[in-house]
């Protein structure tokens, strides 16, 4: 959203509050007819951002946001049902790094499920902001291969330069 607009990444970021004024010492809501240029264009960036979500959810997610009456408040919630909580995220990281670090090719598994189990893995890490060297992710790939992979292990190693290689090509 923020390459369509700033105003409107704004309003999803810090909330949008509608423009208030006092009377007789009360704060009460500006009738629409008084607001100003920059007061209307920040309500056009909220119902920009709201529309913008709404059209980006699927179903399911559409229903869980609908009772939401600011962006803010749509975000958040759509942020926390994906990410989590900050307690949540750091355990779902302990715990992909658990599986990283134990990480081996299964008994019966093809090359191509143990490549996309592993291709998960990482990917979720990255997403949870964890940096991997290419010479690790290849050293992990090698070192994961059961014994029925080991004589190609072994021809691979000795006839290429692992640091020249993607991870992609050793599977």
């Amino acid at each position: 959203m923020e390459y369509v607009n700033r105003g409107i990444w704004n309003a999803v970021i810090n909330g949008y509050t509608i423009p208030t004024q006092v009377v007789e010492g009360k704060t009460i809501e500006k009738p629409y007819e008084s607001w100003f240029v920059d007061e209307i264009r920040r309500a056009e960036y909220e119902f920009k951002a709201m529309n913008i979500i709404h059209l980006s959810l699927n179903c399911d997610e559409f229903f869980r946001v609908l009772a939401c009456t600011m962006t803010k408040e749509m975000w958040d919630l759509i942020q926390v049902t994906h990410e989590g909580t900050s307690e949540v995220r750091r355990a779902r990281k302990n715990s992909l790094i658990h599986e990283y670090g134990t990480f081996q090719m299964q008994q019966g598994e093809t090359i191509e499920d143990s490549q996309k189990r592993f291709t998960h893995i990482v990917n979720h890490l990255k997403g949870l902001g964890k940096v991997f060297e290419k010479e690790e992710l290849d050293v992990k790939i090698i070192k994961s291969f059961n014994r029925t992979w080991k004589l190609k292990v072994t021809t691979i190693s000795e006839s290429k330069d692992l640091t020249s290689i993607t991870h992609v090509e050793l599977f």
